[in-house]
């Protein structure tokens, strides 16, 4: 796909998300598609297959200190965020040590730092391009109809 022309707007634009987690620092860094009509999970992004979280650039995560992610350590650092959609249940979330990919086509699952089991919840309201939050207790990513919470401390 050709890159858009200079000063168009491109169609998943860079954003950045950032907070406080208890003392670390967070840093979300990710590219936000637009729903545009589409079915998202399970149609664009299919269900058991990682994906890079947002778009083009895989989305990197960094902790400016050890943090404990659903219970579970993970160091100081950058990490590409990958998550594999489930269609019911849970969904993994995954923390991998090569930070600067594109996409997950190079993705390495012996390079992962940590993955965890996530649970999704249905939003009432469509959420049309893809955003993450810090808060206080963790990281939400939202996109369509889906709020998919990863508890941090």
């Amino acid at each position: 796909m050709p890159a858009p022309a200079q000063g168009a707007a491109k169609p998943s634009p860079a954003a950045t998300a950032t907070g406080k987690i208890g003392a670390a620092e967070v840093t979300v860094n990710y590219s936000s598609p637009g729903v545009k009509g589409r079915k998202i999970f399970g149609g664009l992004e299919q269900y058991g297959k990682v994906w890079r979280a947002g778009a083009n650039e895989a989305t990197t995560v960094e902790f400016s200190k050890a943090v404990t992610v659903e219970g579970k350590s993970l160091p100081a650092g950058k990490y590409g965020f990958f998550v594999i959609p489930a269609e019911s249940g849970q969904w993994t979330a995954i923390f991998n040590k090569q930070p600067n990919q594109w996409g997950a086509f190079k993705y390495d699952e012996k390079q992962d730092a940590l993955r965890v089991m996530v649970t999704p919840r249905k939003t009432a309201a469509l959420t049309e391009r893809l955003a993450y939050e810090v808060t206080p207790t963790g990281l939400v990513l939202r996109w369509e109809n889906v709020e998919l919470p990863v508890a941090i401390k």
